[in-house]
């Protein structure tokens, strides 16, 4: 296949350049990851679902890890497998903007723009039967728990939020006061309660706003506010 560079004019502007090198000697964080490629579109895409299921972000492909501007030859090309990937794994609508900086006649930045998408939470499609979807914690998209897809989409509902706190959420509060945070197998333990209903008394508190909950790897974690 003929590989093609950019079809837009090729005009390095040096305030852009300057621009994006600030933004790089900020370091990947909670709202800006770096690609040194697209060699993997899927994991491109999840990227962005964490960004538009949090607080939106920025992904900028032709950036190494460590910062350096190594650029990409044919954006035109890494562009269109993001976009073949999206149409493969999302079936809502994902907003983003995607620009491009030149950092001379034959290296491209490829820049995507996500914002906090307003029809939260999206979800990566695997099958008809599966599909999973992604949050950003720091400088990680982290895989969303059952419980946060929930919480993601309640919040969007705004609705009122009513809880009684009894036996089990006092109980809650007290393990609180001696640790920084529990799981939600620790509360299942704690209470005797069942994964279920466990489960629905830590999401009512996060909406509540008595606790907040944190993505990790390794599950979540509830701590107060």
């Amino acid at each position: 296949m003929k590989k093609t560079k950019s079809s837009a004019t090729i005009n390095i502007k040096s305030e852009e350049v300057a621009e994006l090198q600030r933004l790089v000697t900020e370091g990947e964080g909670h709202q800006l990851e770096f690609k040194r490629k697209v060699s993997h579109p899927e994991k491109i895409v999840r990227e962005m679902i964490a960004f538009a299921n949090t607080d939106g972000g920025t992904i900028l492909i032709g950036v190494d890890d460590n910062g350096a501007l190594a650029g990409v030859k044919y954006p035109d090309e890494e562009l269109l497998s993001v976009r073949e990937a999206l149409e493969r794994h999302v079936k809502q609508t994902l907003v983003y903007q995607d620009s491009l900086i030149s950092l001379s006649e034959n290296r491209f930045i490829l820049r995507l723009d996500i914002p906090p998408n307003l029809k939260r939470p999206i979800l990566f499609w695997i099958d008809s039967k599966h599909n999973e979807s992604y949050v950003r914690v720091n400088d990680m998209s982290v895989k969303a728990s059952d419980e946060m897809i929930e919480i993601i989409r309640r919040k969007r509902q705004k609705k009122d939020i009513r809880f009684y706190f009894a036996e089990h959420e006092l109980a809650l509060m007290k393990y609180l006061d001696k640790y920084p945070f529990i799981t939600s197998k620790e509360f299942q333990k704690l209470t005797g309660l069942n994964q279920y209903v466990a489960s629905r008394k830590l999401i009512l508190l996060v909406l509540a706003n008595v606790l907040k909950i944190t993505a990790t790897e390794k599950g979540d974690l509830y701590s107060r506010i």
